[in-house]
């Protein structure tokens, strides 16, 4: 449906006109077959947004986490990783999109895949963390790195150490 489409580009590309994008795709599938990557650009040819291999990439992107789960997987391994670790073990992942770095960073600051719904300020329970976060910020490639892979520009490693 045109609504979920819309929702998959928007969160998981960051695609600039999601909903555009959603519709198009909805009307080629009603004249057209759509069973190929080249079909789909035909179908996108019209309403590309800036570059069109970074437009490109943001939609096979936001298709491939939608079908791959990929979101899902991530939460599904975080929640394994505290019982496998012995306390001073330390756990390390690298992130490729703002989604995912945002998992993560939640994860070893506060022990949950779970985002939590604000509570009263004059309400608290002391739940023990199980990391002590080892980078405050994210480690990104530098130029070199960067200029060698180009795929690691958007990289992220984060570290934690179990307490």
């Amino acid at each position: 449906p045109e609504e979920k489409l819309h929702r998959i580009f928007e969160q998981y590309g960051e695609v600039t006109n999601a909903r555009t994008l959603a519709r198009t795709i909805l009307n080629w599938r009603q004249h057209h077959s759509l069973q190929t990557i080249f079909q789909l650009r035909e179908a996108l040819r019209d309403i590309v947004k800036g570059n069109p291999n970074r437009y490109f990439a943001q939609v096979f992107q936001a298709l491939r986490m939608e079908v791959n789960d990929e979101l899902g997987a991530l939460r599904e391994l975080l929640v394994q990783i505290p019982p496998l670790l012995k306390p001073g073990g330390r756990v390390a992942i690298i992130t490729f999109h703002s989604l995912e770095d945002r998992i993560v960073k939640h994860f070893f600051k506060k022990g949950t895949t779970e985002e939590e719904e604000e509570t009263s300020p004059f309400h608290s329970i002391d739940i023990p963390l199980p990391f002590h976060v080892i980078t405050k910020k994210p480690i990104v490639p530098d130029a070199d790195e960067q200029r060698v892979n180009p795929r690691s520009r958007s990289a992220k490693l984060r570290i934690a150490e179990k307490k």
